[in-house]
């Protein structure tokens, strides 16, 4: 049961348009909410723009950016996020 709620919200957010808020939803999702409080997001081109308040929370983003690519494809859709390019 406990897997199937997860699932299911992630079905219902890819169907959704994309937008601003919809991408919020999916990094706080996908990272939590301390590294969603500490980062801003925006997508440009399938590149996840995402700006960290200095190199500690940048050089964590960047060792789990496949990874986090993966989570937000699960909640995005195949494709909306290319890569990650962490400023």
């Amino acid at each position: 049961m406990r897997d199937i709620v997860p699932e299911a919200l992630a079905d219902l957010l890819r169907d959704q348009p994309m937008s601003q808020a919809k991408l919020d939803f999916a990094w706080r999702a996908t990272v939590g909410p301390a590294l969603a409080r500490a980062s801003r997001v925006w997508l440009e081109d399938r590149i996840l723009r995402v700006e960290t308040p200095g190199p500690l929370w940048a050089a964590e983003i960047a060792r789990a950016g496949d990874e986090l690519v993966a989570r937000l494809a699960r909640l995005l859709g195949a494709g909306v996020v290319a890569r990650l390019a962490i400023h």
